[in-house]
């Protein structure tokens, strides 16, 4: 049943080239994590950490680099992979609107203010105590979780601020 469904999505209009590689990361600044408010798509207006589409040759590391560099104009330094993370987006009937799969780092800021890149519509570094806020950050799905493992493995290796 289940290889049946399978087939049935992939042949659906629109599920052709699904699912995208894709990398974010998690840059913490001090006890503050970095997020952008998206200003495009499915996800407008939400906050998340910077990333996006993985280029044909790039490593997911390099992409990590380039997607919070563009989207925030802050340099960074990653310092190991945090998870594997699935975004599946659903049009009102059920059907695939989207699947990306993220390779979601974490690590330092090195230098740079944040500004909102061309797709966004904010960006700045958030205390890590207001990632919880929904009134303040609407996060996307999982966002929440990831930065809190972010977090936990930054201080784990060393490299975080204390608690």
């Amino acid at each position: 049943m289940a290889q049946d469904r399978k087939s049935a999505d992939a042949s659906a209009p629109g599920v052709q080239g699904w699912p995208r590689c894709a990398a974010s990361a998690a840059i913490f600044r001090g006890s503050a994590v970095l997020l952008v408010q998206r200003g495009k798509g499915a996800l407008r207006e939400r906050w998340s950490l910077p990333g996006g589409h993985i280029e044909p040759g790039e490593t997911a590391k390099a992409a990590a680099l380039r997607e919070v560099r563009e989207e925030t104009g802050v340099e960074a330094e990653l310092d190991s992979l945090v998870d594997v993370h699935d975004v599946i987006l659903r049009r009102t009937d059920g059907g695939l609107l989207a699947h990306y799969v993220i390779a979601v780092f974490c690590g330092s800021w090195r230098a740079g203010e944040p500004r909102p890149g061309d797709d966004e519509l904010a960006a700045r570094f958030v205390p890590f105590t207001d990632i919880d806020d929904t009134a303040r950050y609407r996060l996307t799905d999982g966002a929440a979780v990831l930065i809190r493992r972010a977090h936990a493995q930054l201080q784990a290796a060393g490299h975080g601020p204390p608690q």
